[in-house]
């Protein structure tokens, strides 16, 4: 999801009569001490009743056909999508779908709903400017992955892992492959021992080497904030040698944990 570019979109949209644009902030926070019964579904369904009494008393058959056919729509979305809720759902919808954008979301709303001429964006803008475009970069020695999120939503994951044979830094999406064993018993042992041993005396310089690279990521993902999350050695070589400012650094070793809890352990 771009959202900069959504958001343009949507604010293009201005309709006339019966035509309408349905807004929804739903909050559906399972930390909220408000929503520990899943109230939200109670705002939800008073929420659409309460459009569709309005409707009730208005002579424009047209545009209740309309708000019928989108209540339908958002009803079949939850309907669908509850079993995955986060923290909030926003959606815009038009009866004839000129109007779709559905989206579940790791950042808070205050519940509203609104059947307008043009889709109410206040909350969606104040997200994206308290939540904007970020970047997590984890590093655990010789890999380094990369998480581009929005909005607490995950949308891309890149892996770099160095080949130890040539120094290159070999660039793939998707989860990395565990290691080949190294051997048993003290084979193993005296393998890895000879492993740490090596990334120490070239660390500074293989993390030199990546840093144009992931500076390239960052632009490419139009990144506004960048979390280094890793052992602290790591991500002070990685910060001293990347062109882009960093956001923060986290003394963590995150990086086969999956790609939500990341994001929930360092952005949320």
């Amino acid at each position: 999801m771009d959202l900069k570019t959504e958001i343009k979109k949507l604010e293009q949209v201005h309709l006339e009569k019966p035509q309408r644009v349905f807004t929804m902030y739903l909050n559906t926070d399972p930390s909220d001490p408000e929503q520990q019964g899943g109230e939200w579904r109670i705002h939800l369904k008073n929420g659409l009743n309460n459009f569709e009494s309005y409707l009730q008393q208005e002579n424009d058959s047209e545009e209740k056909r309309n708000f019928a056919v989108v209540k339908e729509k958002v009803q079949n979305y939850i309907d669908e999508n509850e079993q995955h809720f986060a923290k909030s759902v926003v959606l815009f919808a038009t009866a004839d779908e000129s109007v779709w954008f559905a989206e579940r979301l790791q950042m808070p709303v205050t519940s509203e709903f609104y059947w307008e001429e043009s889709p109410v964006l206040d909350q969606l803008k104040e997200m994206q400017e308290a939540f904007p475009k970020t970047g997590v970069v984890l590093t655990q020695k010789n890999k380094i992955k990369l998480i581009d999120a929005e909005l607490g939503r995950l949308n891309d994951t890149q892996m770099l892992e160095l080949d130890l044979d040539t120094e290159d830094w070999k660039q793939h999406q998707g989860p990395h492959h565990a290691d080949a064993s190294m051997g048993k018993g003290g084979a193993k042992s005296s393998k890895q021992d000879e492993f740490q041993e090596r990334f120490e005396a070239n660390r500074y310089r293989w993390y030199k080497n990546v840093a144009p690279k992931l500076d390239k990521l960052a632009k490419d993902y139009g990144w506004k904030q960048i979390y280094l999350v890793g052992n602290k050695d790591e991500t002070k070589d990685l910060k001293e040698h990347m062109n882009k400012d960093i956001y923060e650094m986290i003394n963590k070793n995150l990086l086969d944990h999956e790609e939500m809890h990341v994001l929930k352990e360092v952005v949320s």
